[in-house]
């Protein structure tokens, strides 16, 4: 497999280099080979780290509505450096991450009071919820407070 292929990968979609390093791997590189072929692709900017940190906050966030915790544990299983995943994070806008909260808040908060009587079971489920997103506890308990 040549060079060119896995640029073309890399070209596609922003890779992170670990996805990168799989995808070679399975294409059979090994060794001093897959070092070279990851070292050329960042050196001709195909792989960028710090680029696809920024871009995976920016689109987790704005279309799957997900919170910073949820996407700092996905970027660490992807093993994307800590200081790539602190930029990327200042993608989000902290007036529009508490905007996104509240908006899944009412939307949340609708579908439970529909099924569930209960004041202090529909709590639980919205703070549930909005902790599988990922939101921190600290603004998942302000906006349940202005709810």
């Amino acid at each position: 497999m040549d060079l060119q292929a896995i640029q073309y990968y890399c070209a596609y979609q922003e890779r992170c280099h670990s996805e990168v390093r799989s995808k070679l791997l399975e294409l059979g590189f090994r060794g001093d080979e897959l070092e070279e072929a990851i070292a050329s692709l960042i050196a001709d900017n195909f792989l960028n780290e710090e680029r696809y940190a920024q871009q995976y906050c920016g689109g987790k966030f704005r279309i799957n509505k997900w919170g910073r915790k949820k996407i700092i544990q996905e970027l660490k299983k992807k093993k994307v450096s800590d200081f790539c995943i602190k930029k990327g994070l200042k993608e989000i806008d902290a007036q529009e991450y508490w905007e996104t909260l509240q908006q899944l808040t009412k939307k949340k908060m609708s579908e439970i009071n529909s099924k569930e009587k209960n004041i202090w079971i529909r709590k639980q489920k919205l703070q549930r919820y909005l902790i599988q997103k990922g939101y921190e506890s600290d603004l998942i308990n302000d906006v349940m407070k202005e709810a």
